[in-house]
C-alpha cells in the first residue's frame, strides 16, 4: 500500500510540476525497457518525490537523439541537458576519459577493480572539469572481438570488416596501430551494418552485444579482451547549477545510488551473458601465446602514439600502469606492461 502511494505521489507530481520546474532531459542509446533504462526511470521517480516536482528526468532511448557525438551537440545548443554516454565519447571534453579503453589494458575483472577503486575519482574530476555533472562510472564491461568467423591472429583482421565507434578518438588510434582499416558506424548504424555485410567484425561486451541484437549476426568470441568501457550519466554542469543546492544534492544522493546499482549489476549480468553467447551457440576462439604476444605489441604501440600525440595524460596513465603493476606483482612495481 505505501507503495503505491509513492507512485500514486509521484504521478501526479509529473503531471503536475510546479512552475519553474527543472526537466532534464536525458538521451541514451540504452533501449527502452532495458535494465539500465528500468534503474534510471526508478532514480528520476525518486528525484521527483524528493525534490517535489521542482528536478524531473525526461529520457529519449534507444538512439532517437542519435549517437554519442550528436546528442552531444545537442547538449551544446541546449535542446538536451544530458545523455548517458560511453565514457570514449566524451573525450573531447575530458581526454582521460578514456583512459580505461585503451587496448588490452586490463586483464582480467580483478584488474579492473584494482585500478577502478583508486582512479574513479580522477575521471569523475576530470569530466566535472570539462563541463560534465556524473555520479558514478557504471560499468559496460570487458569487451571481447566477435566476427562471423574465427579470429585468433591480428594479421586475420585484415580480411575482415571491422567496425569502430565513429566517436572515440582511441579507436582511430589502435586501428592505426593494429594497421586496420576500419569502418567507423554509430552504435545505431551497428546491427544494419551487420545484417547487410557492411560489417562482419565487431568488438563489445557480452551484456551490450546481447542488449542492441548483436549477437544474433556474430558466431564466434576471440577469448581475449581488447578494452573495458563503461558509460556515465553526464548532465551539463551549467544546467544542473541552476538546481538549488538543496536539489543539487537530492539528484546526487539519488543517482550515484542508481549508478552504483548499475556498476554491479552489469558485472553479473556480463558474466552471465558471457556463458549465454556460448550457450546459444557462439564458438571461442583461443589465440595462442605467440598470437596474444602480437596482440599485446600493437597495442602497446596504439598507447605510445596516443601519450605522444598528447591525447591522454602521461602523469595519469602512469598512475594507472603503476597500480597495474602493484596488483600484478603482489605489491612490487616492476614495469609489466608499462609506457613512459
Amino acid at each position: 500500500m505505501t507503495r503505491l502511494l509513492s507512485i500514486l505521489i509521484t504521478a501526479l507530481l509529473l503531471v503536475s510540476a510546479p512552475v519553474g520546474a527543472t526537466v532534464f532531459k536525458i538521451a541514451t542509446v540504452s533501449p527502452d525497457g532495458s535494465s539500465w533504462m528500468q534503474k534510471m526511470r526508478q532514480g528520476a521517480r525518486e528525484v521527483a518525490e524528493q525534490t517535489e516536482g521542482r528536478v524531473q528526468f525526461k529520457f529519449y532511448p534507444g538512439g532517437v537523439m542519435g549517437s554519442d557525438a550528436t546528442v552531444l551537440r545537442k547538449i551544446r545548443l541546449g535542446q538536451l541537458q544530458g545523455g548517458a554516454l560511453t565514457g570514449g565519447s566524451l573525450a573531447s571534453y575530458a581526454g582521460d576519459s578514456q583512459l580505461y579503453n585503451l587496448p588490452l589494458l586490463f586483464h582480467d575483472y580483478d584488474e579492473v577493480d584494482f585500478v577502478r577503486a583508486r582512479m574513479d575519482p580522477l575521471i569523475a574530476q576530470q569530466l566535472e572539469q570539462g563541463g560534465f555533472v556524473t555520479f558514478g562510472l557504471a560499468e559496460g564491461g570487458l569487451a571481447y572481438l566477435m566476427s562471423d568467423s574465427a579470429v585468433t591472429g591480428v594479421t586475420q583482421l585484415k580480411d575482415k570488416k571491422v567496425w569502430m565507434p565513429a566517436t572515440e578518438i582511441s579507436s582511430q588510434n589502435t586501428a592505426d596501430a593494429f594497421e586496420l582499416n576500419p569502418i567507423p558506424l554509430s552504435i545505431a548504424d551497428v546491427l544494419p551494418g551487420l545484417q547487410t555485410g557492411l560489417i562482419d567484425t565487431i568488438t563489445t561486451s557480452p551484456i551490450a552485444a546481447i542488449a542492441l541484437q548483436w549477437h544474433t549476426q556474430v558466431s564466434h568470441i576471440t577469448n581475449l579482451p581488447l578494452s573495458y568501457f563503461y558509460a556515465v550519466l553526464a548532465i551539463d554542469k551549467k544546467a544542473f547549477a541552476r538546481l538549488s543546492d538543496r536539489d543539487q544534492q537530492q539528484v546526487r544522493q539519488v543517482m550515484e545510488r542508481v549508478f552504483h546499482d548499475i556498476d554491479r549489476q552489469n558485472r553479473k549480468d556480463n558474466i552471465g551473458a558471457f556463458r549465454a553467447l556460448q550457450a546459444q551457440g557462439i564458438k571461442l576462439s583461443q589465440p595462442s601465446r605467440a598470437e596474444i604476444v602480437e596482440w599485446r605489441r600493437r597495442a602497446h604501440r596504439a598507447i605510445t602514439q596516443l601519450l605522444q600525440s598528447g591525447e591522454l595524460s602521461r602523469d595519469l596513465y602512469r598512475q594507472l600502469a603503476k597500480h597495474l603493476d602493484n596488483f600484478r606483482n603482489g605489491g612490487k612495481a616492476q614495469g609489466s606492461d608499462r609506457v613512459d
